[in-house]
Order: C-alpha cells, then sequence, then structure tokens
C-alpha cells in the first residue's frame, strides 16, 4: 500500500514538472509562431521540417518582392491599375486569398512547435494569443480587400461603363487628340428649387501630353448666345431668348431648359439632355468641341472636401453669407471645412459674380494640387459616398486609366492658367462672341508655346468715349490667360 502510495505521488510529481516545463515553452512557441508571422516557415525549420520551412519562406520572399518592386518600380500604373474594374476584382480576390493563407500559416505554425502538456488556462492563452495574431496580419489585408470593393462600386455608379462608343487604344487612348475638353459644372439644386441652375461653368481645355491646362470660365449670366445646330437652333434661331417672357435667357437656364424640353435634344437619355445641349452650346460659344462634362452638385461639394480633410486655402479677406449675412469665412490662411470651401466659392454678397468666378478657378486649383493619398484612405467610404451623391459625368469607365494618368502630370507641376469672359473684357448683355472664339485660341496657343493670331473683333465699348486730353489712357481689359499660381492669394 505505501509502495503505491509513493508511486502516485512521483506520478503527481512528474506531472506538475511536466506542466511547468509545458508552460515555460509556451512563450517559446508564441515567439517562433509570431516570427512565421512576420517571415513564413522560421516555426517549420525550427521543428526540422526543413523542406517546408524553405518553400514558405522562399513564398513569402516572392510576395514582398512583387509588392516592393509594384511600388517602386510601377508605381505610376498603380493609379491607372486602381480604376480598372477588372483589375479591382483581381486584387481584391489576391488580398483575400492572401490573408487567408497568412492566417492559416501562423496557425499551423504554432500547432507544430506548441508543446505538450499544456492546463486548460495556459492551452486558452496560446490560442488566444495566435487569434490575436491571425487578426493582425490578416485585418490589414481585409481592409484593403474592402477599399477595392468600394472603389469597384463607386466607379460602376459614376463612371459610364464601356468605352463611349469607340475603341480606346491603350497606346493611344486620347486617339491623337492635342487637347481633351472638359467641361467642369457646379449645380445648385436644392429642395427651395426646380431642377439644376449651373451657376458655375469652366471649360477644362488639357494638352494630353504635358497636363498643361487652360481654365475658360463662362459667366452664368451670359446672353444671347447661338444654339448648336439641329432643334434647339431651330427654336432659338437668334439666340437663346431663355423658357418663356419671364426668363431671362441666360447660360445657366440652359441646362433646365434642355430637361424641361427634350424634342431639344432628340434622342438623348433623361439624365443625360441638360449635359449634352450645354455640351454643345458652350463648345459653340469657345468654339472647341467639348469631349466631356462633371457636374458636381454644390451641396455634395462640401461632403467631398470634408471627406478629404477639408482644403488650405488664403481667403484675402471676410467672406459674408447666407440670407441675413449670418454666415462668414474669416480671412487668413487655413484649411477651410466644406461648407467653408463652398462658400468661398459660392457666395456673392459684398462681391459680384466674376469674383465668385475668380475663387472658384482658385479653389479647383488647391483641390487639385493637395489631394493627398493617405489621407484619401483613411476617409475613402466617407469619401467614395459623397461621390455618388455629388457627381455625375459622361466620361467612359475605360478611358479613366488615361484620365487619371493626365491628372497626376497635373498634380506634378503642369502650368494651370485661367481666361475669363467677364467685363470688361466681355459684356454678357451683348457678347463679342467672334472674340470670345479668338481669345480662346490664343489662350490655348499661349499654353503649347504657339503664337496665334490676335483677336481682329473690337472689344465692347464699357464707357462714352471722350476728347483726348493727353491724360495716359486706361489700360485694355486683360486678355491673356493668367496663371493661377500668380492670380490665386498663397
Amino acid at each position: 500500500m505505501a509502495r503505491r502510495a509513493a508511486g502516485g505521488r512521483a506520478a503527481s510529481r512528474a506531472a506538475a514538472r511536466r506542466e511547468r516545463e509545458a508552460a515555460s515553452s509556451l512563450p517559446r512557441a508564441l515567439g517562433l509562431t509570431l516570427a512565421s508571422g512576420v517571415l513564413w516557415g522560421v516555426a517549420h525549420l525550427w521543428a526540422g521540417r526543413r523542406v517546408t520551412g524553405a518553400l514558405l519562406m522562399a513564398l513569402f520572399t516572392a510576395l514582398v518582392s512583387v509588392v516592393v518592386v509594384t511600388v517602386t518600380v510601377f508605381r505610376g500604373s498603380l493609379e491607372t491599375i486602381a480604376v480598372q474594374p477588372e483589375w479591382l476584382t483581381r486584387i481584391t480576390v489576391g488580398l483575400l486569398v492572401v490573408g487567408l493563407v497568412w492566417a492559416a500559416v501562423v496557425i499551423r505554425s504554432y500547432a507544430i512547435v506548441r508543446p505538450g502538456g499544456l492546463t486548460a488556462v495556459t492551452r486558452t492563452v496560446g490560442g488566444a494569443a495566435v487569434g490575436v495574431l491571425c487578426v493582425l496580419v490578416a485585418l490589414p489585408l481585409a481592409y484593403a480587400a474592402h477599399l477595392g470593393q468600394v472603389t469597384n462600386d463607386t466607379l460602376s455608379d459614376i463612371f459610364q461603363a464601356g468605352t463611349g462608343g469607340r475603341e480606346i487604344d491603350k497606346d493611344d487612348p486620347w486617339d491623337g487628340q492635342r487637347r481633351v475638353n472638359v467641361l467642369l459644372l457646379g449645380g445648385d439644386s436644392g429642395p427651395n428649387r426646380v431642377g439644376v441652375r449651373t451657376d458655375s461653368m469652366t471649360l477644362a481645355s488639357m494638352d494630353t501630353e504635358t497636363g498643361d491646362t487652360v481654365l475658360l470660365s463662362l459667366p452664368r449670366n451670359l446672353e444671347g448666345f447661338p444654339m448648336p445646330p439641329g432643334p434647339a437652333r431651330d427654336r432659338f434661331p437668334y439666340g437663346f431668348t431663355g423658357d418663356g417672357p419671364q426668363s431671362p435667357g441666360l447660360l445657366n437656364e440652359v441646362y433646365e431648359y434642355a430637361e424641361n424640353h427634350p424634342d431639344v435634344v432628340p434622342g438623348v437619355p433623361k439624365e443625360r439632355r441638360g449635359p449634352e445641349l450645354l455640351k454643345g452650346t458652350i463648345g459653340g460659344i469657345v468654339g472647341l468641341r467639348v469631349d466631356h462634362y462633371i457636374l458636381v452638385d454644390m451641396r455634395g461639394f462640401a461632403d467631398i472636401i470634408d471627406a478629404v480633410g477639408g482644403v488650405r486655402m488664403t481667403v484675402p479677406e471676410d467672406i459674408i453669407y447666407g440670407k441675413l449675412n449670418e454666415g462668414r469665412v474669416k480671412a487668413g490662411t487655413r484649411t477651410l471645412t466644406g461648407k467653408e470651401a463652398l462658400w468661398f466659392g459660392r457666395s456673392r454678397t459684398n462681391s459680384d459674380d466674376y469674383t465668385r468666378m475668380g475663387r472658384q478657378k482658385c479653389l479647383l486649383r488647391a483641390v487639385a494640387r493637395q489631394a493627398d493619398p493617405a489621407r484619401v484612405l483613411t476617409r475613402f467610404d466617407q469619401l467614395a459616398a459623397a461621390a455618388r451623391r455629388a457627381v455625375s459625368t459622361d466620361i467612359p469607365a475605360d478611358l479613366l486609366p488615361a484620365f487619371v494618368k493626365l491628372s497626376g502630370e497635373m498634380r506634378d507641376g503642369s502650368k494651370i492658367s485661367s481666361l475669363q469672359f467677364v467685363p470688361p473684357l466681355i459684356s454678357v448683355g451683348s457678347p463679342d462672341f467672334p472674340l470670345i472664339r479668338s481669345l480662346t485660341s490664343r489662350a490655348i496657343a499661349s499654353s503649347e508655346g504657339r503664337v496665334a493670331a490676335a483677336p481682329t473683333s473690337p472689344r465692347p465699348s464699357t464707357r462714352p468715349s471722350t476728347p483726348s486730353t493727353g491724360a495716359p489712357s486706361t489700360p485694355e481689359p486683360q486678355a491673356k490667360p493668367v496663371s493661377l499660381d500668380d492670380s490665386c492669394p498663397s
């Protein structure tokens, strides 16, 4: 009996010793598992599984090498890849697969180095630690896959599927065009308004080789402009006069007129009527073909600015806004919120349309130059939701990579100049359209480093003539495009 009792006590001591040894080995096992999470195969090599360990290390090294080479050597291609649905789908699936494989490697590594004889408590601690490690390695990849899916959905919602009716050559996506002209519209819709009034209309003419851009701004209250050939010109042979006797016939009414009168743009879907008629109208005014448009709802614009973390601007003087002048964008250089940026570009209190147009160009410049990928990533869901609500366009999805490359050239320091067709250069009540077209041609020639013929159309006088007194004459209105770097406060 005594001998059996002694044997039992010895077995108990041996079991306790094994438990202590197992517990002391747990940190080593977790360390090896962590090392395998950083470099696949470490735990397998330690456990003597050399072939498997070497294969895992080789696979991991290959994956890391691909990522490094892609980010360093092919960095310029990443932005264009990020707007192609087929690539986004492949990347999303690939990220999910790598995340699952990585988690499986961590779990298997722990399984082969885990000591035996663990108590329930130490097994729980070890399992929890491995679970946390799996989350740490897989969560970033899962989030990246989520961003890819959100991007894909957003692009599908905003941009037209396909090529827009023509075959797009990857080597020459612009089909030999030296310039691409995109109409940028700010639509001022709201619950107290019927339809959309385009109070901001700027034609961006971009050099497809250099990214140098000329912004041609047209005032919302331009009158007497010709309509494009076809049903619209048949209805308004002597220039647009608006919808009825109460309408002043301004340029910002064209979009809504097309929405309400589908017969002037036959065969065009409802959501494209306004843009198509306005593209043709503005193209005729400046003498250029308008290739595409982008419409941003002004209220949604504020959400977009907030989503990217604001925009840094210099406000020369306080800008007042609101029905009772209760709002104020204070003077100074700082980061504006979405609401402040909206009113910076929208308010006409104590100023006029033309001052507002100048501020809008500076705001566009700041947004284009300050796009920060890091800030965009941290607010990506919010930005995508805001873009879906606020942006519409006819740019085909297959042309997006070319536009992304072009925008990258603009960010990298291409020249952006602006020409505004406003008084005293152009009379909005009685515009000189040959002069507008001539000035447009000169502005583009200047941007391309060419010389164009001087305008031959006389400028309309803005004051009565007076006898010469020998005093210096008043300088002529500025007719050359002005660099936004010079005209915008910094």
